[in-house]
């Protein structure tokens, strides 16, 4: 369409060719001026279809006049829409990024369970390589195919041929009509922990319904029948040792409750080791009443840094389950050494000794190589495991080497961060010894 300006433009043209050869008529002086122009229209137009043809290869050319306006109005839009592609995509390489480092496996799927997509713990979980592949070429197993075949509405719980002894849950979500979203994840470590609870309830019953049992059957006892003055001191004796071990119970399921949920130190402060270990070996010399030998030799540095408390339970603990393990006449040695950078507070006895089968669990909670004889002995079956957490919370660890018949061997490895270095020479190896 031919604007009143586009039309004084092709006379104004015209007038001038005119002027410049006279001789020509006013109608061809026209038809010039008008060829003219549209030629001029025809190359803007020209080269804006090329620009369009190749948008992001090339910049929009210079032109004047409306063309001008026109070029300068679809350089500012292809400049916005230039950057907010760019932010789309660095949004979604963020997006993919976060998805990629994600614990759980994502795989997209068609309507015939084809993989169109997946993260990476996808590959590494369920074997996926490559795409448009069904997913059961991956998850070869019936119970998932079966799963797929059913609709998929429930979640699946299932061990992976490739993860053995690993448990992953299966899940289905609809994305849209046409695809829908596998979510595998890992529960192996939640299972462990529902198993441990209900473990620890049991323990916990199964260990507070002995000493029950006792108190309530010599009360029932001495209820229905008249018993004499030597019967009826025996049961009170009996009463009162169960109603100790059920308090001793109480007492290290609260310590180590507390140590297994306050994970920060507190007062964590410069300890004197040898005044501590000293004290802790004539509170196991009392407990062992003569029956054993027990020597001290000190021989690392003076102070290390922790939680006074938890490091005396940790040592109490060991030295205590010695004492109780080792027959009459056995030898106990308590050695305070350092090994490079290291602290190592050893427990050696000369007792019974543990099957090798027992070492990897004793840390457990109410773990007993010999359940009769840990009741005897009054213990609960949490000492090591108190033992175990309060080094945790110091970054120590608690190395234990054992063979039937031939002793054991308690140590803790106390680390380097810890070590408090002497301001003069350290002082001179010590031993102590008490029958």
């Amino acid at each position: 369409m031919i604007t009143l300006t586009h039309l004084a433009t092709i006379l104004s043209a015209g007038l001038v060719v005119g002027l410049l050869f006279g001789a020509l008529s006013a109608a061809m002086t026209l038809g010039i001026a008008l060829g003219a122009y549209i030629v001029w229209q025809g190359w803007n137009l020209a080269r804006l279809l090329q620009w369009v043809a190749s948008p992001r290869n090339q910049t929009l050319p210079i032109a004047l006049g409306r063309w001008g306006i026109a070029f300068d109005r679809l350089s500012r839009f292809a400049r916005e829409e230039l950057q907010t592609r760019q932010e789309m995509q660095a949004e979604l390489g963020r997006v993919r990024a976060a998805v990629h480092r994600m614990p759980d496996s994502l795989v997209v799927l068609d309507r015939w369970n084809q993989v169109e997509w997946h993260n990476r713990p996808a590959e590494e979980l369920l074997g996926i390589v490559g795409l448009r592949r069904p997913i059961q070429h991956f998850v070869r197993d019936p119970e998932f195919s079966a799963w797929l075949d059913q609709g998929a509405s429930a979640a699946l719980e299932l061990s992976l041929p490739q993860h053995p002894g690993r448990r992953h849950v299966m899940r289905m979500f609809s994305s849209d009509q046409t695809h829908r979203l596998l979510i595998a994840h890992d529960v192996t470590e939640q299972r462990r922990l529902d198993a441990m609870r209900r473990d620890f309830v049991a323990n916990v019953s199964h260990e507070i319904r002995t000493p029950l049992t006792v108190i309530s059957g010599f009360v029932e006892t001495m209820l229905d029948i008249e018993v004499d003055q030597d019967s009826r001191r025996r049961f009170l004796d009996s009463i009162l040792q169960q109603s100790h071990t059920m308090r001793r119970l109480i007492e290290d399921l609260l310590v180590l409750a507390k140590l297994e949920h306050d994970m920060d130190l507190a007062e964590d402060g410069p300890v004197k080791v040898y005044q501590l270990l000293s004290t802790l070996v004539n509170d196991a010399t009392a407990l062992s009443d003569g029956r054993h030998r027990i020597t001290l030799t000190l021989e690392g540095p003076a102070q290390v840094r922790a939680n006074s408390m938890e490091l005396q339970t940790a040592v109490r603990n060991l030295l205590t389950n010695a004492v109780r393990y080792t027959p009459e006449g056995g030898e106990i040695e308590v050695n305070w050494s350092q090994h490079g950078n290291e602290g190592l507070i050893s427990v050696r006895d000369s007792g019974i000794g543990i099957g090798a089968e027992h070492l990897p669990r004793l840390t457990e909670r109410f773990y007993r190589v010999d359940r009769s004889r840990s009741r005897d002995s009054g213990g609960t079956g949490l000492g090591l495991a108190i033992v175990k957490h309060s080094l945790q919370r110091h970054q120590a660890s608690l190395e234990i080497s054992s063979r039937l018949g031939a002793g054991s061997t308690f140590t803790i490895r106390w680390p380097a961060s810890r070590m408090i270095k002497e301001a003069t020479s350290p002082p001179q190896a010590q031993t102590q010894e008490n029958n």
